[in-house]
């Protein structure tokens, strides 16, 4: 997996938009921030998802998740290797992250209509 097939995986979510952070790129809905990529290194992205879903990922992938170091890991930022990441556990990664940033009925509108 590359930065840009992950730019683009993430840009094909319901109203995601690409801005900046911190210097780095990000992604969000409707404001709210559920991935970014090419932190702390360019080979790497992250996904804010839940205590429960990061430690869900990080034992089905524990080369492809880890916890971002700190209190923003112990809140569920993950760390994505994009190097050994798969395509179907990344979408399934930023699915997740995508739905916990959404609004409650659009997040339940995309659930919806892909039969997650």
């Amino acid at each position: 997996m590359t930065a840009d097939s992950f730019r683009r995986m993430a840009l094909k979510l319901p109203e995601a938009q690409e801005r900046g952070h911190h210097g780095h790129p990000d992604f969000r809905v409707r404001g709210k921030i559920f991935a970014t990529i090419g932190y702390p290194e360019n080979n790497r992205a992250m996904v804010k998802l839940t205590p429960e879903q990061q430690n869900e990922f990080v034992a089905a992938a524990p080369k492809v998740f880890e916890p971002v170091t700190g209190a923003w890991g112990r809140q569920g930022c993950t760390s994505v290797h994009l190097r050994t990441a798969t395509k179907p556990i990344l979408q399934e990664a930023l699915v997740a992250a995508w739905c916990n940033a959404a609004p409650k009925l659009l997040a339940q509108q995309f659930e919806a209509s892909v039969k997650l």
